[in-house]
């Protein structure tokens, strides 16, 4: 499962591709999007959040999509023929570049301004401009008896972490996944790692 990081480097490169840059084709490759149109369009920021991904418009939409447990980003330059386009979900493109979304779990365009409604569950990105250790490991807490392999898959309480960053700090920590957090001696000593 791609993790935050992955998404935060998708969300980098995206950003040096698309941002400031007019679309010259948008190509939705989901039904309720199909005839969805957004050329003509500035991208004016690319934006991670956890691990869902943003691409806004000066038209004040987003594009929303999540890689779920098998998506990727590729970008091309903009003559090159996409190769195994049966699995591209979404194609976004300008004069010198494209953005090809493959096996996207969710593909999807919405006002930015209702971005809050998609990830406003989610706790403190670890990649993100909010990183708030301190209510991470407050939010961890909260329920002392859960398992802290599953706390820390949480998105509400961390966003960003995945299967492999909660094993590898649990590891590192001494800690088996499925002790009860109430039970670690030093919860801001994990959050910190």
């Amino acid at each position: 499962m791609p993790e935050g990081d992955t998404v935060f480097r998708a969300a980098t490169e995206l950003r040096g591709a698309l941002a400031g840059r007019v679309l010259t084709r948008s190509d939705f490759r989901v039904p309720r999007y199909a005839t969805a149109d957004l050329s003509g369009q500035t991208v004016t920021e690319v934006v991670p959040r956890g691990k869902h991904l943003f691409v806004r418009t000066d038209a004040g939409l987003s594009v929303h999509t999540h890689l779920k447990m098998e998506g990727r980003w590729r970008v091309r330059p903009a003559a090159e023929r996409l190769r195994e386009s049966y699995r591209i979900r979404l194609v976004l493109a300008n004069q010198d570049w494209q953005a090809a979304g493959y096996d996207l779990g969710v593909t999807e365009i919405l006002r930015t301004e209702a971005e809050e409604q998609v990830t406003g569950h989610l706790g403190p990105d670890l990649l993100g401009p909010d990183w708030d250790p301190e209510e991470a490991a407050r939010r961890l807490r909260e329920d002392p008896d859960r398992a802290a392999g599953e706390a820390l898959l949480d998105q509400r309480n961390l966003a960003g972490i995945g299967n492999v960053y909660k094993s590898e700090i649990l590891f590192l920590r001494g800690i088996r996944p499925w002790r009860p957090v109430g039970k670690i001696r030093n919860v801001d000593g994990l959050v910190d790692l």
